[in-house]
């Protein structure tokens, strides 16, 4: 592909502040996805969802935001990533507004779809800035640590932030405080940021349309098989019209002339292996998350702000590790020796979970399993990210960050679908042999966590096995 050639130097003076935009980005994309935990039973008792429906308020937002990010990577190659970043924020800006003043299920799991295909846009773009801003070794490698430490801190932040606004404002706001934050990082960004490189090419539609219709079926089978059964009729049908559509994209891909996902990119060292260990990565942490607050409230009966205060120690830990720490042990020791260790820490603190009782504290139930885990992902998803993007050419750094952000998103959606399904199962069992309340609900969240532990220590044997060091 030819490059334009109105891709300009940024001025050293202007590229901190450019990251600053970026990892505000970068947090807001990533704390989408958590802030509405806290809010759910608000949610649920203002629109009527059911208990599964509440699925899709989050099952809505990371789909379309995993199935449109290999599109949002290719047209921020071919467009500019400064111009497909500034989309993105207008569609994130008005879906907000959409959620935020949702009349019913429906509106509200359009304005999260919708918002999810804003983030697609974003999270590619503005990891092809980042690489394109800082081309000094050092300056990437912090410029990373930043980077990192937004993006999960925005997932930890997302819960602490949502229970302060449902505990004291309305759950509505956990939607419109995008806006004006969006507004802000529109005025600026053709100040501070690059338009970036432009290519020339077509757009795969037909592609990303297969890619997103497969994931979508794929998730809402999952998350139907509850009601259905795994071995019905309805499940092995829509799993297979989901394995169909699938087939037919690879198939699309291998033959089309300017496909969205060029199958050749995955003979890049470690790209393979790094996303599989990213989807692995996403499928133990996002359920983590999401059961540990439901634990905080439904069983240890704190409110909205306390459940949210009880997991801030968990983001300060992830800030001060990925800013000040995980750099610096990924240059000493390399990323596939902190990205194993991470993962380890992160499977341990999952197993300390699995024990949690239906009559225990935060000291000794929550605090030191959090941490933990907190260090874990600290450890672990920089590196993921680093390798999985180490052999990429520098014209397909947003198809490659595309693709690391999809491993992401698809493992949240997937790993979330299928423990939730797991874990109402074990409740469900528990209240069958006369165990209710607290307990019963207790017994499906230690089932979710040793679940997620198992996901976690697949992504170990990955990444000790398949990940290859820098040379």
């Amino acid at each position: 592909m030819q490059l334009s050639s109105n891709n300009t130097a940024r001025p050293d003076n202007k590229r901190w502040t450019a990251l600053a935009l970026l990892c505000t980005a970068q947090f807001m994309v990533i704390m989408d996805t958590s802030i509405i935990g806290v809010a759910l039973p608000a949610i649920k008792n203002d629109l009527g969802y059911s208990q599964n429906g509440l699925q899709w308020i989050f099952n809505a937002y990371v789909i379309l935001f995993g199935g449109i990010l290999l599109l949002g990577g290719r047209i921020s190659d071919l467009f500019g990533a400064r111009k497909i970043f500034m989309w993105g924020f207008a569609i994130l800006a008005a879906a907000s507004l959409l959620a935020g003043s949702a009349w019913s299920p429906a509106s509200l799991n359009t304005g999260r779809a919708l918002q999810g295909l804003g983030s697609a846009l974003i999270a590619p773009a503005a990891m092809t800035l980042l690489m394109t801003t800082f081309t000094d070794p050092k300056e990437l490698g912090k410029a990373f640590g930043f980077w990192g430490a937004s993006a999960a801190a925005g997932g930890s932040a997302g819960v602490f932030l949502g229970g302060v606004i449902t505990e004291w404002m309305d759950w509505r706001w956990v939607f419109f405080i995008n806006i004006p934050v969006a507004i802000f990082v529109l005025v600026v960004s053709r100040a501070y940021l690059q338009s970036g490189r432009k290519s020339s090419g077509k757009v795969d539609f037909t592609g990303a349309l297969l890619a997103t219709a497969s994931l979508i079926l794929l998730v809402y089978t999952i998350v139907s098989t509850e009601a259905s059964g795994w071995l019905s009729l309805q499940t092995l049908g829509l799993l297979s019209i989901s394995l169909l559509l699938f087939i037919l994209f690879i198939s699309i891909q291998k033959n089309k002339k300017e496909p969205l996902l060029p199958l050749h990119i995955f003979k890049a060292q470690n790209l393979s292996a790094g996303n599989i260990v990213m989807g692995l990565l996403a499928a133990a942490w996002i359920p983590l998350w999401f059961f540990l607050n439901l634990y905080l409230q439904q069983v240890l009966k704190l409110n909205a702000f306390n459940s949210g205060l009880a997991l801030l120690p968990m983001t300060i830990t992830i800030m001060i590790v990925m800013v000040g720490i995980t750099g610096k042990l990924v240059a000493k020791y390399g990323f596939k020796t902190n990205l194993v260790a991470g993962l380890i820490s992160l499977t341990l603190a999952l197993v300390l979970f699995s024990t949690v009782s239906a009559n225990g504290s935060f000291l000794t139930s929550v605090l030191p399993a959090s941490l933990l885990g907190a260090v874990g992902m600290s450890l672990a998803y920089i590196p993921a990210t680093m390798a999985a993007m180490s052999g990429a050419k520098p014209t397909e750094t947003g198809l490659a960050s595309g693709i690391v952000n999809t491993s992401y998103q698809v493992g949240s959606a997937l790993g979330l679908a299928i423990i939730v399904v797991i874990a109402a199962a074990a409740t469900k069992n528990s209240m069958a042999t006369g165990i209710t309340g607290a307990e019963a609900l207790n017994a499906g969240f230690r089932i979710a966590f040793i679940s997620a532990a198992v996901l976690g220590a697949a992504g170990i044997v990955v990444a000790a096995l398949k990940i290859k060091p820098a040379n």
